[in-house]
C-alpha cells in the first residue's frame, strides 16, 4: 500500500511556489496524506534534492510523528522537539526544520518522502538523514512521495 501525499501549494511534479523557497518566506508547504496502514506506530518525513551539484541535499528530516497525523500545516515549526513527541533532524543547511529550495542553477526536483513505521524511532533530535534511514531499516510498512520542482528566477 502506497501512501498518497499531496500539497495544496503545488501538484505532484509541479513547480513549488517561491513562498516556500529561499527566494520567498522559506516556510514549509502544507502537506496532507491519506490513511496509513494498520500497525503504524509513527510517521517520518524526509525532503531532499537529488539534483544538487554536491550530491543529494537534505532539506527536512522529521520523525516520530504520531500515527494518526494526517497533515503538516504550512510553516511547520522548526523546533527540535515538538509537543506531539516528534523530533526534527538536522538538514544540510546545518539547522533543524525545513529549509526551502535554493538551487544554484537550473531546475531541481524536491522529493517529500513519507514513511509509515511499525515503531517509534529511538534517535535524538538533530539526527541526520543517514541516521534516520538506518534506524528505519526493517520498520517501513508503507511509503509515499510528492515531487516538486523549483528554478530560481
Amino acid at each position: 500500500m502506497e501512501i498518497k501525499i499531496i500539497s495544496s501549494a503545488f501538484e505532484d511534479g509541479g513547480m513549488i511556489p517561491a513562498k516556500y523557497t529561499c527566494d520567498g518566506e522559506d516556510i514549509s508547504p502544507p502537506l496532507r496524506w491519506d490513511v496509513v496502514p494498520e500497525g503504524t506506530q509513527s510517521i517520518a518525513l524526509i525532503c531532499d534534492d537529488p539534483d544538487a551539484p554536491v550530491g543529494t541535499f537534505v532539506h527536512w528530516v522529521l520523525f516520530n510523528l504520531p500515527a494518526d497525523t494526517k497533515e503538516l500545516a504550512e510553516n511547520f515549526p522548526a523546533d527540535e522537539n515538538l509537543p506531539n513527541g516528534a523530533g526534527q533532524g538536522i538538514t544540510d543547511f546545518g539547522r533543524v526544520g525545513y529549509g526551502g529550495p535554493c538551487p544554484p542553477s537550473g531546475t531541481h526536483r524536491y522529493f517529500f518522502k513519507i514513511y509509515a513505521l511499525d515503531t517509534k524511532i529511538d534517535l535524538p533530535s538533530r539526527a541526520d538523514k543517514a541516521r534516520l534511514l538506518k534506524a528505519m531499516e526493517g520498520h517501513i510498512i508503507s511509503r509515499g512521495q510528492l515531487i516538486g520542482k523549483y528554478k530560481r528566477q
